[in-house]
């Protein structure tokens, strides 16, 4: 690291903590030429990740469009603020994490729907009914007759497993 005051690339570390929620480590240093002390900030260099939409244009992934969309698809539903924190940050992590340098936005309108519903259902076919674009009545009753259909095998599978 280069010394801001007299140029010399000769640095020791003196003090290291964490900030910003352990996103970034602050160093002091301190100039091993000049004896000058000074502040570095080090982070994860984070490469972007663009969405590409259904008309094929792009744009970069932002967390805060998935959190509004899943707030709008829990609102007036007894779903606390934790609950939609931590399913944005899966996600976040599952799109970072693909190691992809672009991902369509169906797959992230899927992370979504897998996340709501297990969180609410009532939520799951909110969102579900903005982003499949329900057009009629059935494609909404196709959609409930199909969760309703998975419960009934969840309890199915619950009941089968025997106690220990």
């Amino acid at each position: 690291m280069k010394c801001m005051y007299c140029g010399c690339t000769e640095s020791k570390v003196i003090d290291s903590r964490s900030t910003d929620e352990d996103r970034a480590i602050r160093r002091r240093r301190e100039c091993m030429q000049c004896g000058r002390r000074f502040t570095t900030y080090e982070t994860i260099e984070m490469t972007p990740v663009l969405v590409v939409k259904n008309g094929g244009n792009r744009q970069t992934f932002d967390p805060g469009k998935v959190k509004n969309g899943i707030i709008k698809a829990c609102e007036k539903r007894p779903v606390p603020m934790a609950k939609i924190d931590k399913l944005v940050e899966d996600i976040k992590k599952q799109v970072y994490n693909s190691l992809e340098q672009e991902i369509s936005s169906k797959r992230i309108g899927e992370m979504v729907m897998d996340g709501l519903k297990k969180i609410d259902e009532v939520a799951y076919v909110r969102y579900a009914s903005v982003y499949r674009q329900f057009t009629d009545i059935s494609s909404f009753m196709n959609e409930l007759e199909s969760l309703m259909r998975e419960n009934q095998q969840n309890k199915d599978k619950a009941e089968r497993k025997p106690d220990r």
